[in-house]
């Protein structure tokens, strides 16, 4: 992740990232591999059903906490 202001991966939120949703899609992703979606306190809630319904959602984690997993 870059030096620049994580912004909210919900569509049209400009708003600055607080957490880190960690996902994948055991369909086409190997069980170790984690892509992420970045949300804003509004948007975390929803993003996380998003994903949790469809059993993707791996973790949730505050922004400042969040470590790139290893080899990522």
């Amino acid at each position: 992740m870059s030096d620049e202001t994580p912004i909210c991966s919900a569509k049209g939120c400009r708003a600055e990232a607080l957490w880190v949703l960690a996902w994948n899609n055991p369909k086409i992703h190997t069980p170790e591999r984690r892509k992420t979606w970045l949300a804003c306190e509004e948007h975390r809630e929803h993003l996380s059903q998003f994903l949790g319904v469809r059993g993707f959602l791996k973790d949730v984690v505050k922004f400042a906490d969040w470590q790139e997993p290893e080899g990522a």
